[in-house]
């Protein structure tokens, strides 16, 4: 990330933090007041970016996403565990035989 980005991302914090609302004025009065030199269309598109959104459900999102792994492992809707089960076998078959190669990288 760049100092424009980060200057926007602060500046968007900011004002949602005091409940004003985010637009590309407010973006660009809070970096002139920090003394923060940034891009014209940053504070555009962070506003344009951001408009509609709940800032704080984005917020409170964030810790929140599942594993990559655990979605992957979750059988889909009327389907079995089954294959996942299967191919997570195969997988750990494969590397086992990698090893088998009578050589390894710190040898």
């Amino acid at each position: 990330m760049n100092t424009n980005e980060l200057a926007c991302v602060y500046s968007a914090l900011i004002l949602h933090d005091d409940e004003i609302p985010i637009t590309a004025d407010k973006i660009t009065a809070l970096c002139k007041a920090a003394k923060v030199d940034i891009e014209v269309i940053w504070p555009t598109l962070f506003a344009k970016c951001l408009a509609g959104q709940d800032v704080g459900a984005l917020l409170s999102a964030i810790g929140s996403a599942p594993a990559a792994g655990a979605a992957a492992a979750a059988p889909a809707a009327g389907g079995d565990a089954a294959p996942v089960e299967e191919a997570k076998k195969e997988e750990s078959e494969e590397e086992e035989s990698d090893d088998d190669m009578g050589f390894s990288l710190f040898d």
